[in-house]
């Protein structure tokens, strides 16, 4: 299914029928400030390990991030979060950046790596910010399962034709970018650059 969602005022019916998706365990693709997404609930573990069958991933290798609407929740995901931490993180989001924080008991067993983090997204994106605050709990997210994102995933069109069989609801939000996250280490002390992308690097410096 391609629903197509107005990206300041999305749909309240078609963010229903999104939202049902994914507490039905179901897989979307959908924009967010940066480049496409493919995503589900993250209390379904059948769900995570369809996506991880998509893009053909061991579950323990993979490298999630969770779509959070706000940090009110930040606490249930990652732990000991110090205070110049939050204040970065305050001063960053919503926007393209991806912070690896350590995970608490709450993120589940499937989603953790090795190192026992865990990635938190904030997009500033009204679409996925609005499904995951009625969806009630964070978003897992990865990448689509290709090997680079060109031109042609940054069309929701396009996007459905080619995975549109594989998941359950292609969301069209608009032209989506090319330039994933910037991805901000914070589980040293320091905060580590892992990967330059969209989000400026001296916002948080």
């Amino acid at each position: 299914m391609l629903l197509k969602l107005h990206p300041q005022n999305p749909n309240p019916r078609h963010l229903k029928t999104i939202v049902d998706c994914l507490q039905h365990g179901g897989v979307i693709i959908y924009p967010t400030d940066t480049v496409y997404g493919m995503g589900c609930d993250i209390s379904h573990p059948k769900a995570i390990e369809r996506i991880c069958r998509i893009k053909q991933i061991d579950p323990k290798k993979a490298r999630f991030s969770f779509i959070c609407y706000d940090l009110s929740h930040l606490s249930d995901y990652a732990k000991s979060v110090d205070t110049p931490v939050f204040r970065m993180l305050k001063k960053a989001l919503p926007g393209p950046y991806t912070f690896i924080l350590p995970a608490s008991r709450q993120v589940p067993k499937m989603l953790k790596t090795k190192k026992d983090t865990v990635g938190i997204r904030v997009p500033d994106n009204t679409i996925c910010r609005t499904i995951v605050k009625e969806l009630g709990n964070p978003v897992m997210s990865t990448s689509l399962p290709v090997e680079q994102y060109v031109e042609e995933y940054t069309d929701p069109e396009i996007i459905y034709e080619k995975f549109g069989k594989i998941v359950d609801i292609v969301v069209d939000g608009g032209m989506g970018g090319t330039t994933f996250s910037t991805v901000i280490d914070c589980t040293s002390g320091s905060p580590e650059v892992i990967r330059e992308g969209a989000g400026s690097v001296e916002l948080i410096g």
